[in-house]
């Protein structure tokens, strides 16, 4: 297993047993890679608004990421002033790596060598079931919206 995904799927089984809420999720892997929520969803045969699309951006220098609803794009001036952060831009493939230990396309809400602050989308609370990436393009984990709200230690908010 690529050790991006044992990272990921480390931390699902840590998060699970603190929380001692049963079995883990288990980071599955898909055939091909999925780079986009479309190919997500139509790979896993879901909507794609259940796909929790994993952004890293820049947060006047800092890494946030917001993990938002497939279905949508993240407004970075609503989610700057939310912040009170000066610019909130897209970060570069160099920066999500360094601070995530993942690729663009893979990038997990959890596994990552540091902490990284957090939004979760709102809109993502109206499905009983989401998909978020594992670690790399080919795999991902099914999770509820609390679960990743309480996996990632993030923040609900609007950010579309």
């Amino acid at each position: 297993m690529h050790p991006n995904v044992t990272a990921v799927q480390d931390e699902l089984e840590s998060a699970d047993a603190r929380a001692g809420s049963g079995a883990p999720s288990l980071v599955r892997m898909l055939p091909d890679a999925v780079h986009t929520a479309l190919a997500a969803a139509e790979a896993l045969g879901v909507t794609v608004g259940q796909i929790a699309n994993s952004l890293i951006f820049s947060a006047d220098g800092e890494p946030l990421l917001v993990l938002t609803s497939g279905a949508h794009r993240v407004d970075t001036a609503k989610v700057a002033a939310l912040l009170g952060v000066s610019a909130l831009t897209k970060a570069t493939a160099e920066f999500v790596r360094e601070h995530t230990g993942q690729p663009i396309g893979g990038v997990a809400p959890v596994g990552h060598p540091e902490p990284v602050r957090t939004l979760v989308d709102t809109d993502l609370a109206r499905y009983d079931e989401i998909w978020a990436a594992g670690g790399i393009p080919h795999a991902v984990f099914p999770t509820t919206y609390a679960e990743l709200v309480r996996l990632t230690a993030g923040t609900p908010a609007e950010v579309a």
